[in-house]
């Protein structure tokens, strides 16, 4: 089978499945299988590709074909630039998250501390450390399958970080200059509506928000104080529909609060000063 042979069986095959990306997936499987490049293919698409790296290619499809994420089958999503370890045990790191990352890093300094609420696979702490060179940190997460993920990301990147099982501040001490969350915040009745790569792949701890999506929030707005230094910041990704209502739950506490969009123009995070 050539190249150009597999990669249209494997368009074919999800297409049929309906795979929304379809033909970016068939592409990127076929490049991780097979060791390809886009390069080398456009040059050599009859190239003759071995029988290991074509069964392996089949194999790949008929998981994708089943649902499975990408970055599962894979084991690795870009983000911000690097490129972080993922599996079941964490959420995939998403573009939409790197808006958080971008407002955090236009406030730190070197000597600053950051304290990363529900760190998952560690992508939002590691890219701030990684960013902005002389800043410290620590990830939380109440998994601590998901902490695991985390430190072999910290160890693969080559970033010292600090990383605490607990739920949300438990177990953390001091306090910190910005404190950053992606927290939980689909409704739970809202979950099992989810698309199936994200609801039947993805852990549900780190997607149910409770009743209404905004548990995580009212929780880390009330205690966070405790953690902030004086004029601390906090940097929270929300739902498209929860700017107004996450930013009054801050409201109490913080001033200069700010709802941010995302590329698409809808709300995707909620950002404030600790009042003094």
């Amino acid at each position: 089978m050539t190249l150009a042979g597999l990669l249209k069986e494997g368009r074919e095959r999800l297409k049929a499945e309906g795979i929304a990306e379809w033909e970016l997936d068939a592409w990127y499987l076929l490049e991780y299988a097979a060791g390809c490049t886009r390069s080398g293919y456009f040059m050599h698409p009859e190239q003759e590709v071995l029988p290991d790296r074509e069964q392996v290619y089949r194999d790949l499809i008929a998981k994708r074909s089943s649902h499975i994420p990408l970055q599962h089958l894979t084991g690795s999503q870009e983000f911000m630039g690097l490129s972080f370890f993922v599996d079941e045990n964490v959420l995939i790191p998403r573009q939409d998250t790197e808006i958080l990352v971008e407002e955090a890093l236009g406030v730190l300094a070197p000597g600053m501390r950051v304290l990363d609420l529900c760190t998952g696979s560690g992508c939002i702490l590691l890219s701030l450390l990684r960013l902005c060179p002389g800043v410290s940190g620590t990830g939380t997460d109440l998994s601590e399958k998901a902490l695991s993920t985390a430190r072999r990301n910290a160890e693969h990147l080559g970033i010292a970080a600090d990383f605490c099982q607990g739920d949300l501040f438990e177990n953390i001490s001091g306090t910190y200059d910005c404190i950053v969350s992606n927290p939980p915040y689909i409704a739970s009745r809202e979950v099992d509506a989810l698309m199936e790569e994200v609801r039947d792949h993805e852990p549900r701890m780190a997607l149910d928000g409770g009743v209404d999506g905004l548990s995580f929030y009212r929780r880390i707005a009330e205690a966070c104080p405790d953690y902030l230094e004086p004029s601390g910041r906090i940097f929270l990704e929300i739902g498209y529909d929860q700017g107004k209502a996450v930013a009054e739950l801050l409201r109490p506490a913080f001033e200069e609060i700010r709802i941010v969009q995302d590329l698409s123009g809808l709300d995707r995070v909620v950002c404030g000063v600790l009042r003094s």
